[in-house]
């Protein structure tokens, strides 16, 4: 038996909360009936899970019972976890895309306005988007590099 470090206060009608943790990991329900054990001399008092004989863990069948890990189990209920019979696969966690974005890579002025200079030649009437589409920056840059032009 080990200690958890964890205590709870005894209410005016002497009830007791068991903590969410002990209770998961006992593996006990809410509703489900515990079964109080005490030694008077050592002043000692444990609780645990109600078992009303012998029973299957699983199904609580009293007929053609054996022990598996420490754990009582039925003929039927072994089948069925043999057969995976009412086993549900676990969802798997939603994976986000990748948060790494690529690093852009920046040209030197003096290599947008050599660009632009040849977009203008090639395409004289184009718009001041389409040349900012093609070069992969701004239209606000596009006004800055015709400037050193």
């Amino acid at each position: 038996m080990k200690r958890t470090g964890m205590t709870r206060p005894l209410d005016t009608l002497g009830r007791i909360v068991i903590p969410m943790e002990i209770r998961n990991s006992m593996g006990i329900e809410i509703g489900e009936p515990l079964e109080f054990y005490m030694d008077v001399e050592q002043g000692f008092m444990g609780i645990g899970k109600y078992s009303s004989g012998v029973s299957c863990n699983l199904c609580n069948s009293f007929q053609d019972l054996t022990y598996f890990k420490s754990l009582l189990l039925c003929k039927q209920c072994i089948l069925d976890l043999k057969g995976n019979v009412g086993v549900r696969p676990i969802p798997a966690p939603v994976v986000k895309g990748s948060t790494y974005k690529e690093k852009k890579v920046n040209r030197s002025t003096q290599e947008l306005v050599e660009s632009l200079r040849r977009l203008k030649h090639e395409h004289p009437t184009a718009k001041q988007s389409e040349y900012a589409e093609r070069l992969g920056v701004s239209q606000g840059r596009i006004s800055q590099l015709k400037k050193l032009l």
